[in-house]
């Protein structure tokens, strides 16, 4: 069988971008907590006991949170697009 270039980078790609849609148990977990935290946000902010602007920064440390545990899966997968080209 022949491989071109293309057919190898095609095939890094689609297996990188597989891996990077796997969400392992951590990830799962922080997202859980983010979103957890952005409707705790959004309640108080109804209820009038925090500030819009109160609000916004408990929803950014929200992010922050899955942010910090995508970075792991994102570390991983780019090592791999690193390897392929």
């Amino acid at each position: 069988m022949k491989f071109t270039k293309a057919t190898l980078v095609a095939s890094a790609a689609a297996l990188s971008l597989g891996l990077a849609a796997c969400d392992s148990p951590t990830e799962e977990a922080a997202e859980e907590q983010a979103e957890g935290m952005e409707a705790e946000a959004d309640a108080m902010e109804d209820a009038g006991t925090i500030t819009d602007e109160q609000a916004d920064a408990m929803e950014a440390e929200a992010d922050n949170v899955e942010d910090a545990a995508e970075g792991d899966t994102d570390e991983y997968t780019e090592g791999m697009e690193e390897a392929v080209n």
